[in-house]
Order: C-alpha cells, then structure tokens, then sequence
C-alpha cells in the first residue's frame, strides 16, 4: 500500500499527532511519500523519531497511490485537493487543529481511526467542484481553475462596493451591489457561505448556493441553483480591479473580465469513518439543533 501524506505544523502538539501517524503506518508496512516541505518540518522537529524505513518525498503525485492523507485542518485538506487533482486517489482527513468540518478524523482518535481505514472500514463521499475560466485568461488563475469550497468575488483596495453582473446559463440573474459574492458547493455550504448567511446543503445534493456578501439591499438572498448551471459574472466599481479566490488561494482581476463558473469534470473523494455522517457532523461541529430542553 502506497500513501502520501500532506501536513502542517499550525498547531499546538502537532508532532505528537504526526508521530502517531507515523507509528500506525510504519506498523503496517505502508509506503510512505510525504511533501517535500512538509518532510523537512519533519526532519527538522527533534520530537518526531527518525527511525522510519520506507519513507521518501514528492512534489507532485500520480495516480499509484492508495491514499492522500492530510494532517491538520480544513485548509490543509482544501491545498492537498491541489495535489490530488483528478486522480481520484480518496483524501483521508486527520483534524489536529481546531473546528475541522472536512477533516473529520479527531486527533484523539487517530490510532484507531487510521487503522479502521486501513483494514478497509470506511466509505467514499464524493464531492462536486467548481471550475473558473476567465475572459481575458488570467495566469494565476489558470494551473488551479477549480475550487472545492467556493469562489468567492471580493473588493479590492477600495472601501465602497462593487457591482457584479450576475447571469445563470445566459439568463440575467440580478447586479449586486455588495462588497462581494460567494458561488459555493455543497461541502463549501458550511464555510464562508454560511458565515454571510447561505444554507447548509448536503453534500449528496446537485446544486450550488450563490451568496452575497454584505448586500447593500434587503432583498438580495442567498439562491440555490442546480450545479449544471453555467454562471457568469462581471465587476465594476470605483476600482480598477477585483479578487478572485478559489478555496485559499486569490487572485487578481481587472474589472470587467468575464468570468464564468462551471461544475469541474471531476470529483473530490473524501474518506469517511463507517459511524460518521453529514447530520452527525453537523450536530457535533456546529451544535446543530442545539437546545437545553433537549
């Protein structure tokens, strides 16, 4: 069994973690290929030992491996997405940080978790991604088109709002006037979304939620559209320029290039522990329903 293994040392007694990691894996033989960088950090903390047989590093991956384990939070997950791409190589997520709603696996629970999974106890949750293109191309944008969680249109060096031209499949939607907008997936519905007010959504439903942030209206809400829709928008404002983020990573935009959103031709796939599900989640991680008299 072949795995690679991504991380990030932003927590307290991560290494403690990672050495459980380390020691699960080892038991079982596996190979092991971790990021460069991220091999260094370990190389480099006097609290991890060194005495691992099988180990070795990669900067990029193909399709040979068995898993992708991501060890720390939700943006550790959303970066290893980056390197996994579109070789369906299913994406374990170790939580060593703080909410973790995509990395589901809990640091206290590791040993047992990771072994759960390597004698074959789990299923696949298959999640949906955004896609971006832009007229005209943008360079940055280009190498990383796609986004698990959302893009998101923000303003950019400017105080006042912005205008973005909002049409689904040719049809105009509305203009909002906002500080910005978030076109979200299902698993992104608890992110960024939700913290400018969009539902939740399951993560099995076919749809995409587009969110305004900050409207300077009462009646612009978030709407649910189904994710075969083609959405294009366009800014304009004060400024010369927008930003433009996939997940975590931005990018800068003069106004008035086109942009349009798509569902990407591939899905992420993300390991579940048999017991765990999305309502499950949603009670544990955001006290869902939470009520005394309950």
């Amino acid at each position: 069994m072949k795995i690679g293994v991504y991380g990030q040392f932003y927590h307290e007694d991560s290494e403690t973690y990672i050495q459980y990691i380390l020691d699960v894996l080892q038991k079982r033989n596996v190979e092991v290929v971790v990021e460069d960088k991220f091999l260094e950090s370990i190389n480099r903390n006097k609290e991890i030992s060194k005495n691992y047989s099988n180990i070795s590093s990669f900067k990029k991956i193909d399709a040979s491996y068995d898993f992708f384990l991501s060890i720390g939070g939700d943006g550790t997950l959303l970066k290893s997405v980056t390197y996994v791409r579109d070789l369906g190589i299913p994406i374990i997520g170790i939580n060593t940080g703080r909410l973790g709603f995509l990395a589901t696996i809990q640091k206290e629970e590791i040993t047992q978790s990771l072994s759960q999974i390597l004698n074959g106890d789990y299923f696949i949750s298959e999640r949906s991604l955004l896609s971006i293109s832009t007229n005209p191309e943008n360079k940055d944008i280009l190498p990383l088109n796609f986004a698990l969680n959302e893009v998101a249109i923000n303003r950019k060096n400017t105080t006042s709002m912005i205008k973005i031209e909002t049409e689904v499949n040719n049809k105009h939607l509305t203009s909002y006037w906002s500080d910005g907008l978030i076109v979200s997936t299902p698993t992104g519905s608890t992110g960024y979304s939700l913290s400018c007010g969009g539902p939740v959504i399951d993560p099995s439903t076919n749809s995409w939620v587009i969110t305004p942030i900050a409207p300077h209206n009462l009646n612009a809400r978030p709407i649910i559209i189904p994710d075969n829709s083609t959405i294009t928008l366009k800014v304009s404002g004060r400024g010369k320029s927008h930003l433009v983020s996939l997940d975590s990573r931005i990018a800068t935009l003069k106004n008035n290039t086109t942009i349009t959103i798509t569902k990407a031709s591939f899905c992420v796939k993300l390991v579940q522990l048999t017991e765990d599900s999305f309502i499950k989640t949603l009670r544990k991680k955001l006290m869902w329903g939470e009520d005394k008299r309950n």
